[in-house]
């Protein structure tokens, strides 16, 4: 989304930003493509042709969780994962330079991601890692049945 963002003027940005985060927060991946050509007919009535063309670029990395379990999109969606992690330690970095010994400060570096490992957000519907795991398929979030893959046959 960014990049799209990019290739708009400032003037125009605010905008665009609402229809494009509404694209990733549809029910389904043919809401979203709804959402997507609405945001494309939207930059090229501004004549901002290079931003409607990154969408279709980037289009089916921007869609990939719809194949993943419903429950499991609210971690996907994130744009950084390792942040999160880390942001108590890059507070830290400071006081971590003061040490003299290397082992010194790789020990607190240590001690302070264990201690960060207790606020770590626990992964929703753990038991659907396996059947991603698996090969199950999912569409738009729902585990597709073999009875479900004829019948669409």
């Amino acid at each position: 989304m960014l990049n799209v963002l990019e290739k708009l003027p400032k003037q125009h940005q605010a905008q665009a930003k609402a229809l494009l985060l509404a694209i990733p927060y549809a029910a389904t991946r043919e809401d979203a493509e709804r959402r997507k050509a609405e945001s494309q007919r939207w930059c090229q009535r501004r004549d901002c042709l290079g931003a409607a063309r990154l969408l279709d670029e980037d289009w089916e990395r921007m869609v990939t969780f719809y194949r993943f379990p419903q429950e499991h999109w609210a971690h996907l969606r994130t744009t950084n994962p390792l942040e999160s992690p880390f942001a108590a330690l890059r507070l830290r970095t400071d006081a971590a330079k003061r040490f003299k010994s290397v082992t010194n400060a790789t020990a607190v570096t240590w001690k302070m991601l264990l201690l960060a490992e207790h606020r770590f957000r626990r992964l929703n519907a753990p038991k659907l890692v396996r059947e991603v795991y698996l090969g199950v398929k999912f569409v738009n979030g729902r585990r597709v049945n073999a009875e479900n893959q004829e019948v669409a046959a």
